[in-house]
């Protein structure tokens, strides 16, 4: 599957500020969900389907933390397709922890 990740050490109350240049889901998991999202399986996550920007989802809790963007379907990308588009992903780190 082709989707567009980056893992982050996050706290709680950051936040993560998205742009991509077209409808695309994004996902926010920790490691066992990215694991199981990865082989295809059941997997829990913060965020969904976008398409105003930027999209912004806070953080659940202190850990590491996975981000992912498709944007073809509510589903992963396929293995035939490439993630075309353009994003930019920023993080705003809450000051009071």
């Amino acid at each position: 599957m082709k989707f567009v990740h980056r893992r982050e050490f996050l706290n709680e109350d950051d936040t993560v500020i998205i742009h991509c240049s077209q409808t695309c889901n994004i996902r926010l998991m920790n490691d066992r969900n990215f694991r199981s999202y990865k082989n295809g399986g059941r997997h829990t996550y913060y965020g969904g389907a976008f398409e105003d920007f930027p999209a912004r989802i806070k953080v659940p809790s202190t850990g590491n933390w996975n981000i992912t963007i498709d944007t073809l379907t509510r589903k992963a990308i396929s293995v035939t397709r490439k993630a075309d588009f353009t994003h930019k992903i920023k993080i705003v780190r809450n000051k009071d922890k």
